[in-house]
């Protein structure tokens, strides 16, 4: 077959196919163009899942009669003329293919008026073919209609899911849609029935109220708001208690400078923040919006624009790790979830391997200079890698003194300890009623803490190897890894380049000399190019501290005198993330006077 041209109908259509995937992205192409038009309200309908009918209507600025055939025309925009606006686009939608790929491929109407306007206007388009513009009846804004979606594309339309999933699909992103721009009214209607009305939200009840109607109202009841800045970054939105969980990562919504995207570097960098209060397997829920300079951000490295590309991406993941960390690392009793808030400036540096995280901020948690646990032969469990002897009932023995048992005004956030109910939990009551705490589960959170910062305190002792360990890797990983080569080093780890594709390991951090060592610096060392390499090898450490807790926490069984139990209390208390332990378990829960006078029917 010779070279040849192709038809510029079919050039569209395979223009098309890199835009609309189904009934979804016209939908979120459709909005994302309203709100560029400074839309306050913008109602969706569909029918047939979408594949019959999408119709998107706004109070928009509009469009101007002369520029409605335009407005279908392949690379035409309002929202850049040059280069330098790509490096720094501000709108939702720049390219300019949105519209001419839809009417490719489905039977569009376009009718729009502007605020000024005598009258509204009308353009049809049906296989990429544009009608003659025509005087309409509209108030104001835009009405997009979209109908047979793919029918002259039959392979395309095979392709497309039962109406319920396709339904499905639309609803997820016009909620995603909705948590983007809570200044935006927003009504979803399927087949002539309402399935989301959501006003224009101002106040933060009415924030609130619209995160419970497209999250649930579980979420909003129990979210922890966050509003983190370091220079020009800035991260707010809200997390969820790590007590609530999902399966599937199905409540995660992620937005950069109003855009809904889903990015891996974003979701890997709250996974991360999540680390140490989360069951193996489960996800986190959010809602997290990140502002940056558009020039730090490329939103043009994928058709649909969900995926971006970053100019300091160690950057911004560090940023997001840290500050989601920062910001769970206050879940501890007493402790309202209030906005957490202030400035990452020194923790947003890219810092590849940068140990000393949790330094300041656990050792704020022991500001007041807690109960000691044990006689503290976790250091000596730390170098030899082993599990010591960690011993905690002649330590907590020496705690605090409980107060006067039955003391019904206790404002402690755990109250005051009256009981052990089958070695395993410990019953205190505070001013509210009574507090049930695993007391292994708080132990564990609190020594692990305790052994963190001690950990990070110090530069990493490195165990010599007997043997070098060679590691063969591409010779662009290797190169990144001698960049951070220092890094390395303060961690304990003494690398040699001996070929273009291979390096010696000569020494490893004590803590883990006992582990796979070629894999943990392959590990570490891929995971450099997606910003993840520090992270693994802190993630190896803290796995072992982990356990070192676990195994050194009072277990089932163990009698504890009240002084004792006492004591547990008021450290969990001052400890940071003490409300789960390690393995993201709850560590205490309350039942209120009024649920027990409920159960007793007293009152009646």
């Amino acid at each position: 077959m010779p070279i040849r041209i192709l038809p510029s109908h079919l050039i569209d259509q395979i223009a098309a196919g890199e835009v609309v995937e189904r009934p979804a992205s016209v939908i979120k192409e459709l909005v994302e163009n309203a709100i560029d038009a400074g839309a306050t309200r913008i109602d969706i309908e569909i029918e047939g899942g979408g594949a019959s009918l999408i119709r998107v209507r706004d109070n928009g600025s509009g469009i101007a009669a002369e520029e409605l055939p335009l407005a279908l025309t392949r690379h035409a925009t309002s929202k850049i003329a040059t280069l330098d606006d790509l490096a720094a686009v501000q709108s939702l939608g720049f390219r300019g293919e949105a519209l001419p790929s839809i009417a490719a491929v489905a039977r569009l109407r376009l009718t729009s008026r502007q605020r000024a306007a005598a009258q509204a206007n009308e353009i049809l388009a049906e296989n990429g073919q544009l009608g003659e513009v025509r005087p309409a009846a509209l108030a104001e804004g835009t009405v997009i209609e979209v109908r047979d979606l793919f029918f002259n594309v039959p392979a395309r339309r095979r392709f497309l899911r039962s109406e319920a999933t396709e339904a499905m699909h639309v609803q997820r992103m016009v909620e995603r849609l909705a948590l983007s721009h809570f200044d935006v009214a927003v009504r979803y209607l399927h087949n002539g029935r309402e399935l989301l009305r959501v006003p224009a939200a101002q106040s933060d009840s009415d924030r609130q109220q619209r995160l419970a109607q497209v999250m649930g109202e579980d979420f909003a009841a129990g979210c922890m708001p966050v509003n983190i800045a370091a220079g020009a970054l800035q991260l707010s939105g809200w997390i969820s208690l790590p007590t609530f969980s999902r399966a599937q990562p199905d409540l995660a919504h992620w937005f950069v400078n109003g855009r809904a995207v889903r990015d891996r570097l974003l979701m890997n960098a709250v996974k991360l923040g999540y680390r140490d209060v989360l069951y193996g397997g489960r996800h986190p829920a959010y809602v997290l919006s990140l502002t940056l300079d558009p020039r730090e951000v490329d939103v043009n490295a994928h058709p649909a624009k969900q995926e971006l590309r970053f100019r300091e991406s160690r950057g911004v993941h560090d940023f997001i790790h840290r500050g989601i960390e920062r910001s769970l690392a206050v879940t501890r009793p007493g402790v309202q979830h209030s906005a957490v808030a202030g400035s990452l400036a020194n923790d947003a540096r890219p810092a590849q391997f940068e140990f000393a995280t949790h330094a300041g901020s656990s050792g704020a948690a022991f500001g007041r200079t807690p109960v000691p646990l044990g006689a503290w032969a976790v250091r000596d469990a730390i170098r030899n890698s082993t599990v010591g002897d960690i011993t905690s009932g002649d330590a907590l023995s020496n705690g605090a003194t409980a107060d006067s048992v039955g003391r019904a005004t206790d404002s402690r956030p755990l109250g005051t300890a009256i009981a052990q109910l089958h070695g395993i939990y410990i019953l205190a009551q505070d001013a509210q009623g009574l507090v049930l705490v695993d007391m292994h589960a708080g132990h564990e959170r609190v020594l692990y803490e305790k052994m963190k910062a001690d950990h990070a305190g110090r530069h990493a002792d490195a165990q010599q190897l007997l043997e070098p360990v060679t590691v063969d890797l591409p010779a662009n990983v290797i190169e990144r890894v001698l960049e951070e080569q220092q890094e390395w080093s303060r961690c304990g780890f003494d690398l040699m380049q001996i070929a273009p594709d291979r390096i010696a390991v000569r020494s490893v951090p004590a803590l883990l000399a006992r582990v796979d060592v070629a894999q943990l610096v392959r590990d570490a060392a891929l995971g450099v190019a997606d910003d993840e390499g520090t992270h693994h090898v802190e993630g190896a450490e803290h796995r072992l501290l982990a356990t070192l807790a676990c195994r050194g926490a009072v277990h089932a069984g163990r009698r504890l005198s009240l002084p004792e139990m006492d004591a547990l209390l008021r450290q969990m208390e001052e400890t940071e993330r003490a409300s789960q332990c390690n393995h993201g378990r709850p560590t205490f829960t309350r039942v209120a006077l009024s649920e027990l006078d409920h159960l007793f029917l007293r009152g009646r």
